[in-house]
């Protein structure tokens, strides 16, 4: 009982982002909301915006799965090599990948600029769950095909993609749904969208009606994009029936014809999503020499950083475990609510999560307004499924004979949980505390809405020195940014090998 009231506390929490949106929109009124809606500058930025999506994400899920596919199913020179370095742009955030292309070349904007750096920070969004995918799949399926008479293209297609759908469609959401939520990495190229037209219009003359209405467009096309998502899903299954187990994937040459090819497309994607911002961070490093290196301003934001970023992981990591043992000790249609609701606060950019938060503390809750505490509470609301995934795959490999056993022993419930399943899962909830350090050091948008006045974090500096053109300025910060998420993202990586039973 007292778990079940934790996690529907948490639930409730969870809706605070999407039911400002709906009463704000209601107190506006039709006449207001259709004048503030119905305009030529809200067609616009629609039309941005979709076109971004529709643009990025196929080139997205080409990319990553022809990248696994050469990693995981063929002799490609560096295979393993590779497979790493590709998962490796996902520490890069979009906004310095943005900054990095922008100072190469500085006539880079528009529809263009946007799906290519947009493109060469989320494909990893696809590739690992390909990755992953591929490691698992049978191959007699595949041989079955081939001894039918298919051509290795119609294998490919016909029995191989269609295998890689849920890692495709999962990684294709991740891809919009970042789209949808990016700002710093648009703002650079001077490219309007929902989010950076949001942003724009609280800054200049809080407009809370205008901004209200272009975040309740930005709604809908969020949830519009979780019921595509669930619609291309389907219902089919995917898993392996009958005895035995699948057999090691026998990779295929690519001979001299297709092996030149495989490297230059892989090293160009490499170059692209990671030579360009190392060596441009490096760069400006270079040209600002010492000078750029102020030890006491890098210092204090690295050290709130890590302060946010560590508080921000306990405290969702702590938040997300009642959610997660229910789903795994009480599977039923109330658990898979509970699960699901956690999701849509996480798929809304952190914009309107932030405009919500601040919204409510000023009406309600004037003293919480520009404190830690809602800082960490958006980040929670932002980054818990990261963590509940995680923990819902480490409780249920906690074998429920050890927690009988324990309790038969005289043990309460909560020290058997705390004593026997937690230590279980322990591995799970560091790779969730990880992966939500990895959402926090990287957030600017409710960062910058929601941060107490005096507050500077690494992605706040990088912005503040970018944003008035002192990119050498900005280098240290954009480099120990990327630094920090190096081994979070190998974590990540290692983790999907795990997933994948290797």
């Amino acid at each position: 009982m007292p778990l079940a009231l934790a996690a529907l506390v948490v639930v409730a929490a969870s809706l605070i982002p999407l039911g400002y949106v709906i009463a704000a929109s209601i107190d506006t009124g039709w006449a207001t909301s259709s004048a503030l809606l119905f305009r030529p500058r809200v067609r616009e930025l629609l039309g941005n915006t979709v076109l971004l999506v529709v643009t990025t994400v196929p080139i997205c899920v080409a990319v990553g799965v022809i990248a696994a596919w050469l990693v995981e199913r063929t002799r490609v020179f560096g295979a393993k090599v590779w497979a790493v370095l590709l998962a490796a742009p996902l520490a890069v955030p979009a906004f310095v990948n943005s900054y990095s292309w922008v100072t190469a070349i500085p006539s880079l904007g528009g529809l263009r600029g946007g799906v290519l750096i947009a493109t060469l920070s989320y494909f990893p969004l696809v590739y690992i769950p390909s990755a992953a995918t591929l490691r698992r799949l049978d191959p007699a399926v595949e041989e079955s095909a081939r001894a039918l008479g298919l051509g290795p293209w119609a294998v490919f297609f016909r029995v191989v993609v269609p295998q890689l759908r849920l890692a495709i469609a999962g990684g294709a959401l991740l891809v919009s749904l970042h789209l949808l939520a990016e700002y710093g990495a648009f703002v650079f190229i001077r490219f309007d969208t929902f989010t950076t037209a949001i942003f724009e219009q609280y800054q200049s003359t809080f407009n809370g009606a205008a901004a209200t209405m272009l975040a309740g467009v930005l709604v809908l096309l969020c949830l519009t994009l979780l019921v595509i998502e669930a619609v291309v899903r389907g219902s089919a299954r995917y898993a392996r029936i009958g005895a035995g187990a699948p057999r090691p994937v026998v990779p295929a040459d690519l001979g001299v014809r297709y092996s030149l090819p495989a490297l230059l497309f892989l090293g160009t994607v490499i170059v692209l999503s990671l030579g360009v911002p190392v060596v441009s961070v490096v760069r400006w490093l270079v040209v600002g020499g010492a000078a750029v290196w102020e030890l006491d301003a890098v210092a204090s934001a690295l050290a709130q950083t890590l302060g946010f970023g560590i508080a921000g992981a306990l405290v969702t990591c702590v938040l997300a475990l009642p959610i997660a043992w229910i789903s795994i000790r009480r599977r039923g249609r109330f658990s898979r609510v509970l699960e699901g609701t956690t999701y849509i606060s996480s798929s809304l950019p952190g914009i309107v999560v932030a405009l919500a938060f601040v919204t409510i503390a000023i009406q309600y809750f004037r003293p919480l307004y520009q404190t830690v505490a809602v800082v960490i509470a958006a980040y929670t609301l932002l980054f818990l499924p990261r963590a509940l995934i995680n923990l819902r795959a480490g409780l249920a490999q906690a074998p429920v004979g050890l927690e009988e056993a324990s309790r038969s022993l005289g043990v309460s419930p909560l020290s058997t949980f705390l004593r026997v399943t937690l230590r279980l899962a322990a591995p799970a909830t560091a790779a969730g505390g990880a992966l939500v350090f990895l959402g926090v050091v990287n957030e600017l948008t409710a960062t910058l809405l929601l941060a107490p006045t005096g507050t500077r974090t690494l992605s706040m500096q990088f912005w503040s020195l970018s944003s008035e053109i002192d990119y050498a300025g900005a280098a240290p910060y954009a480099l120990i940014m990327i630094v920090l998420s190096l081994p979070v993202t190998y974590v990540l990586f290692a983790q999907s090998k795990k997933v994948a039973g290797l």
